[in-house]
């Protein structure tokens, strides 16, 4: 292996085991809190947490052995199994960011009425949809042979060897991305956008209403006054960072393997192997970053986590007083006799 291979092998490597241990974490969460669960962008969050668990679990470690073997890892069934779950999972992912932001939208746009436009049974079709969608590529995929071990990103995916099939497979993949990744990104950018908009006017609301007291407050110390306009100027970049995030993300992980998988279809351009599996790893690591950029930094997460934390320890420190007491327990009737 090269020092190239080698480096990438260990890059999938460290992406698989952060995904695996970040993904785990959201699921603990969820599970241990009850308001977490009661929230409905929660089961958008449940599902965009299970589809990076099995991904980190099925096409990380088949294109970890490719990159090691040069060569298919595994059996034919095996490696269409898997081609055909990395389509969906990365479809649903998606879709499922774009439903998360559908839900951010609702809420900040029509804040009187979110719970009733969006409730667990809105939350649950839109689910189903999403799941319907990302299941119908692969399956008009593997019904056509063009599952299989592409070279050029290690890994089992998309992938058509006759090229009797070429014109169609085009039309397919850009179809399929134009109605997953493209998709996704419009609907991800006109919600959030409207969302900026929203927090944006908020904030000026707000900053108004603290220039009025600030101006009213003659006698407030400068230390005071520099507190109030450092928090206007955090309050105005806050809603902006947050939304850059989300799409900046979508847009840095998913944008080039789209962009490779679409040049790739000419015959013109020559794709370098290295960078095939660069852009693989670059949508591998979307899976790294939604537990952080969706779950994980949020204050609730944060809090439940310290809760978890605190009652291990709590349980450990109290079982280990009762291992340091039984000696001394088992003790006292000899004492006595």
């Amino acid at each position: 292996m090269s020092i190239w291979e080698l480096l990438l092998a260990f890059l999938v490597v460290l992406l698989m085991l952060v995904a695996l241990l970040a993904n785990v974490l959201v699921l603990m969460c969820f599970l241990y809190s009850a308001d977490i669960r009661k929230q409905v962008p929660g089961l958008f969050i449940l599902n965009l947490t299970f589809c990076n668990l099995l991904m980190a679990v099925s096409s990380m470690p088949l294109t970890l052995a490719g990159i090691i073997y040069k060569s298919q890892p595994a059996g034919d069934q095996v490696c269409h199994a898997v081609g055909f779950l990395e389509t969906f999972l990365t479809t649903n992912s998606m879709l499922s960011m774009a439903a998360l932001s559908i839900d951010r939208w609702i809420a900040v746009v029509f804040p009187l009425s979110y719970h009733s436009k969006m409730r667990y049974r809105d939350a649950a079709l839109i689910l189903s949809y999403t799941w319907l969608h990302s299941a119908s590529f692969p399956i008009v995929a593997a019904s056509l042979s063009w599952v299989g071990f592409h070279h050029l990103y290690a890994s089992c995916t998309l992938y058509n060897k006759r090229p009797e099939d070429r014109t169609q497979f085009v039309i397919f993949t850009g179809v399929f991305h134009a109605l997953s990744f493209l998709l996704s990104l419009v609907v991800l950018c006109f919600t959030y956008l409207k969302v900026l908009k929203v927090a944006r006017f908020h904030c000026k609301r707000i900053d108004v209403i603290t220039m009025q007291t600030l101006v009213l407050l003659v006698d407030i110390h400068p230390s005071v006054r520099e507190r109030c306009l450092e928090e206007q100027r955090r309050r105005r970049q806050r809603a902006t960072k947050k939304i850059s995030t989300f799409i900046g993300t979508f847009i840095l992980c998913f944008a080039p393997y789209v962009i490779t998988r679409l040049v790739e279809l000419s015959s013109v351009v020559h794709i370098n192997s290295h960078w095939g599996i660069i852009s693989k790893c670059l949508a591998y690591s979307k899976a790294v970053s939604d537990p952080f950029v969706y779950s994980l930094l949020r204050h609730q997460y944060k809090k439940t986590w310290k809760d978890i934390i605190n009652k291990i320890l709590k349980r450990s420190s109290i079982n280990s007083s009762a291992l340091a007491g039984e000696p001394h327990n088992r003790n006292l009737p000899q004492l006595n006799e």
